[in-house]
């Protein structure tokens, strides 16, 4: 059997060293102008040195009251641009290919100095901090769509050569396609249609200004309510994606409610969430990534083998491990794999 994880991916366009993805997490260690700090120049361009093939910048707001806290990533201001393209330029010296999550955090932002906004005026929570968000009007609604062009422009400016929209875990788009946090009456509210209108919009602007940058989507494919967002509702809305020219569909689950119903797994357990990446990927043809407690290669191996996804996206592991590809190299026997300057550990 050939071994896929540390295998190049060489699809539609889209080529990797290997099926190793660095999901997007956030850091909160930006200062209130939203600029790339030392900390994210280490912090990622060690995961490139360490052997990562796909590396997706942490969310990063496409407008300032868009961040989820005082301390996130923005793309929202020319200024930004010159710290991420020299991000850019050191994880590309270790041959990491380089994507970029554009964020906004609608009703879960806890920005003090700015007032949140939303599909429908709900809160996120009573507590913790969460205010009553601000209802879109459209003449806003076309305001944020510009914001996400112009950031995605930046972004392909800075050299980045995949985009992710964040369309997942209760932020702004994630609550359009909800029927629990959109309770609009016009165009953008009511059928499954409807609810995904503004994500369908988003992108499409961002395709069309980008033109040849690979576009990958972040979902939430279950919400893990009842009446909420679903997985059918989840493949409806990749195959309108698909149809538009996105590239992958990034499986993940819940986050948009206080009260969701987690999975009865307690402790949750390793790849809880990849058969909603197998479902999508299978139903629409789209290539998925795969998320959730994956931690190990022989795991990653048994999704990419079982046709559950294209690429394994090894979140908390590569915050412990920033060399679990050299681990995973040395258990295949692919020493040749490893950085020439760390074999000896190996």
């Amino acid at each position: 059997m050939v071994s896929l994880l540390l295998s190049p991916y060489e699809e539609n366009g889209i080529f990797l060293k290997n099926r190793v993805v660095m999901p997007p997490m956030c850091m909160y260690k930006a200062e209130s102008d939203g600029e790339v700090t030392p900390f994210h120049l280490v912090h990622y361009t060690t995961r490139a040195m360490g052997g990562v093939g796909l590396i997706i910048v942490e969310a990063t707001a496409v407008e300032a009251r868009g961040r989820i806290s005082e301390a996130d990533l923005g793309l929202w201001d020319d200024a930004q641009v010159p710290g991420h393209q020299q991000l850019v330029h050191l994880c590309h010296e270790y041959g990491a290919k380089m994507g970029i999550q554009l964020a906004h955090a609608g009703r879960k932002s806890l920005c003090a100095s700015s007032t949140p906004v939303a599909p429908s005026p709900l809160a996120f929570s009573e507590s913790n901090g969460y205010k009553l968000p601000h209802e879109l009007s459209l003449a806003e609604l076309e305001g944020i769509k510009k914001h996400f062009v112009q950031a995605a422009l930046r972004a392909t400016y800075a050299g980045y050569e995949f985009l992710e929209l964040h369309a997942a875990h209760g932020y702004l788009l994630c609550e359009f396609l909800s029927p629990l946090t959109n309770q609009r009456t016009d165009q953008y509210g009511g059928s499954v249609e409807n609810r995904c209108a503004f994500v369908i919009e988003v992108a499409q602007a961002i395709l069309d200004a980008t033109e040849t940058v690979p576009l990958f989507v972040r979902i939430s494919a279950d919400e893990w309510m009842e009446k909420g967002w679903n997985i059918e509702e989840s493949i409806y809305l990749a195959k309108k994606l698909q149809s538009m020219g996105v590239a992958m569909i990034h499986v993940s689950a819940g986050g948009n409610n206080e009260a969701q119903n987690m999975p009865p797994l307690v402790p949750l357990v390793p790849l809880y969430q990849a058969a909603y990446a197998k479902v999508i990927r299978e139903s629409v043809g789209i290539p998925t990534i795969a998320v959730g407690l994956i931690t190990t290669a022989a795991e990653g191996e048994k999704l990419l083998q079982g046709g559950f996804c294209d690429l394994v996206a090894y979140g908390r592991e590569l915050l412990r491990n920033p060399n679990f590809v050299f681990y995973a190299a040395k258990e295949e026997g692919k020493k040749a794999l490893i950085e020439p300057s760390y074999v000896r550990a190996f």
